[in-house]
């Protein structure tokens, strides 16, 4: 006797062949579509380099559920918990300051050895490793500039400490075998308006351009880098703005970073790949929810995280598009956050997938966009959650809301023991 789920699966392969879909071909694209996920909604962006782990760099994570990472072992040790709850291909986004070290070690002298519990990690659990240099919370960046101070020995500081960054990424993808996404971001800005914008902007490009003169194999490592349009203590003045940042990579080819957060509240990042992808070899997408700022709140199943995933498949970026998620909820449990903002992110990309979008392109170059958007409604109806759920089945996780008991399960054994 066939189970509910069987059956569903049977009855959605039929719907969706109607108009010409192939749901077996869908699911193995997306075994091909891994998605970065970030290590620092585990701990709030502590790191553990500073036990007080201050944010600073219009960093706010809000909240004090209990039962936060303190140290390496337990991020880990949550991160699996999270896995196991999450179907198909995933990879893991590091910042520095996750180093593990028995004595303190100065950002710019950071080393690959500093980060091999991680990589024995990542190999025994089949993950890619991302990095990020983190050019925040720390005393030399509490004037609000990095790459961009006027202060050489300040600047030379954040410099070393990026090409150090990229060296450790360069090694994560000599020893996983796949490219690590290195990605900067810096919190440079004002408060308020400053007279000489352009000053800044020439230190960063300088800079940058530094950081990335040494020649590291693309095959184990892809640089990027990330606008934002303000944060608290920047609100008037960011000095990588999305002008600079996609007139840098576009002029330099590097990989362009488009975080969800990172822009006014009326754009959104969807609309902006098809344009950037026009110009640069590569983008990564941090994909988030702003609530009305950029305040990372965990990823929905909402419309433009539909829009964004529609992008990439539609266009078939998923060769030059990376998918990296950044939000940070102290306010939830930690990993149900992992849990439901990346099994978001991928029913995004099977929905996607599930898309007749050859019919629905011819439609709209016939000039039918009657049927274009008659089509685009009828689809929202279609049995994709039946697709999802074999899909969560092939891969031994729970198809719906049951992997909540075990995060509350490891919540009363684990967490409430911290």
């Amino acid at each position: 006797m066939t189970s509910p789920i069987e059956q569903a699966w049977e009855l959605a392969k039929r719907r969706f062949a109607d108009i010409g879909v192939d749901v077996d071909a869908a699911l193995d694209t997306l075994d091909r579509l891994p998605v970065s996920i970030h290590c620092w909604q585990g701990d709030d962006v502590a790191g553990f380099e500073n036990p007080q782990g201050l944010l600073t760099g219009g960093i706010q994570a809000t909240g004090n559920y209990p039962g936060k990472a303190r140290n390496a072992a337990e991020l880990r040790a949550d991160l699996e918990q999270a896995l196991a709850l999450i179907p198909g291909p995933n990879r893991l986004n590091l910042h520095a300051i996750y180093l593990e070290s028995d004595t303190p070690v100065p950002r710019n002298e950071i080393e690959p050895r500093h980060f091999t519990h991680w990589v024995d990690w990542a190999k025994r659990h089949n993950l890619g490793l991302d990095f990020n240099p983190s050019c925040f919370s720390h005393p030399l960046s509490a004037s609000g500039f990095t790459l961009s101070s006027a202060d050489p020995q300040v600047r030379r500081f954040w410099i070393e400490h990026c090409q150090a960054s990229r060296r450790v990424s360069a090694y994560f993808g000599q020893q996983l075998g796949s490219a690590s996404v290195m990605n900067i971001w810096v919190p440079d800005g004002m408060k308020d308006t400053p007279v000489d914008r352009l000053a800044p902007r020439q230190r960063l490009v300088s800079a940058l351009d530094e950081v990335l003169a040494e020649k590291l194999d693309p095959a184990h490592h892809i640089d990027a880098v990330e606008s934002k349009l303000f944060g608290i203590g920047a609100e008037s003045y960011t000095v990588g703005s999305n002008e600079f940042y996609l007139g840098y990579a576009a002029s330099r080819q590097t990989a362009l970073c488009l975080d969800a957060g990172h822009f006014h509240p009326t754009e959104v990042i969807s609309d902006k790949i098809s344009s950037a992808m026009l110009y640069v070899p590569r983008l990564l997408l941090h994909v988030s929810r702003p609530v009305r700022w950029d305040s990372d709140h965990v990823v929905l199943l909402d419309d433009e995280t539909q829009a964004i995933a529609s992008e990439i498949v539609r266009h078939q970026l998923a060769d030059r598009v990376h998918i990296g998620l950044d939000f940070f909820d102290a306010s939830i449990n930690r990993i149900a956050a992992w849990v439901i903002g990346t099994r978001n992110m991928k029913k995004a990309l099977l929905r996607a997938l599930l898309e007749p979008t050859e019919m629905l392109r011819q439609r709209e170059q016939q000039g039918d966009y009657t049927a274009r958007l008659a089509l685009l409604e009828e689809q929202k109806s279609l049995p994709w959650q039946a697709v999802w759920e074999t899909y969560c089945q092939r891969h031994d996780v729970p198809a719906d809301a049951r992997w909540l008991d075990t995060v509350r399960d490891y919540e009363q054994q684990i967490l409430s023991q911290r």
